[in-house]
């Protein structure tokens, strides 16, 4: 009787941890769905929000797109040659340099540049060095931008060395942004799953873009049907109307995105269960000022 007695609730406690197991496998696909949605549209939202202008779009796709997005800002506190001096990340409480990650030769810099007409334009250079510099030497404090307590404490700014010669004349405080050629896409993985995909592509000339690495998944396949794929771009320009592949980019104001997440949960045994998914749709305004 005792055996029988130790078998029936050996048998029950085994099955209610077995459900249990279940039940929190289930939970995490849950949770793990919801988190790449999320993931998807925080990543994209934010680097097309921080593109310059519709003009840097140089793929408009379906499943993918492709752009300049800006990774970094500052301002000019001097120029020595092809060299332009930015300071540090703070002064006087203010920050003058921000980045995302570190330009390097693949990156463009946009500088705002008074012309020999005396006009105003942006101009735009290839990146040929970037380094950490003394504050002394990249902004010195006849710029206006450095004080003496920064150069005391040994802070340092940064120089960005342009591949070509300035067509204009750089001032002191006059912006200066980092641009880089990303492609983000959906894409099948070796595991036969979809994920978002990102590609850093050549600066300038025909597209050319390394070796593409996942930032979010698994979601749906990929499918023509806008309704049942698993990531869909649609762009539309300033009146709500809706851009085809040959219309002109400059009309671009407005980039919907669309995330279907799809996993499937697995049983106690390591069996396939349930399909879970999850969507979430993120209109994003582009920045329409100029460059």
């Amino acid at each position: 009787m005792v055996l029988v007695l130790l078998g029936v609730i050996g048998g029950a406690i085994g099955t209610t941890l077995t459900r249990q197991q279940g039940f929190y496998r289930e939970t995490a696909e849950r949770l793990w769905s919801r988190e790449s949605v999320r993931d998807a549209m925080e990543v994209l939202s934010a680097d097309i929000r921080g593109m310059s202008v519709p003009d840097t779009v140089r793929l408009r796709a379906d499943s993918a797109i492709e752009f300049f997005a800006t990774i970094g800002s500052s301002v000019v506190c001097q120029t020595v040659g092809n060299d332009v001096g930015l300071p540090s990340h703070h002064s006087s409480g203010n920050t003058l340099s921000a980045f995302q990650v570190v330009p390097d030769t693949g990156d463009l810099a946009v500088l705002y540049a008074q012309l020999a007409s005396g006009a105003m334009d942006w101009e735009q250079h290839r990146i040929s060095g970037f380094a950490s510099r003394s504050l002394a030497s990249s902004c010195p404090q006849s710029s206006g931008l450095s004080s003496q307590s920064e150069l005391d404490a040994a802070e340092r700014g940064f120089v960005v060395t342009l591949a070509s010669p300035l067509r204009g004349v750089l001032r002191a405080g006059a912006p200066i942004r980092f641009l880089r050629r990303a492609r983000y896409s959906l894409y099948r993985a070796s595991d036969g799953d979809w994920y978002l995909g990102y590609r850093r592509c050549n600066t300038v000339g025909a597209s050319s873009c390394g070796v593409i690495q996942p930032v979010s998944g698994s979601y749906r396949a990929y499918s023509p049907d806008p309704r049942a794929t698993g990531l869909l771009f649609e762009y539309f320009d300033a009146t709500g109307q809706r851009l085809g592949a040959l219309d002109s980019p400059l009309g671009l104001a407005r980039v919907d995105i669309t995330a279907r997440s799809e996993s499937t949960a697995q049983t106690a045994a390591g069996a396939r269960g349930s399909s879970i998914s999850d969507s979430a749709t993120l209109a994003v305004a582009t920045r329409n000022g100029g460059r």
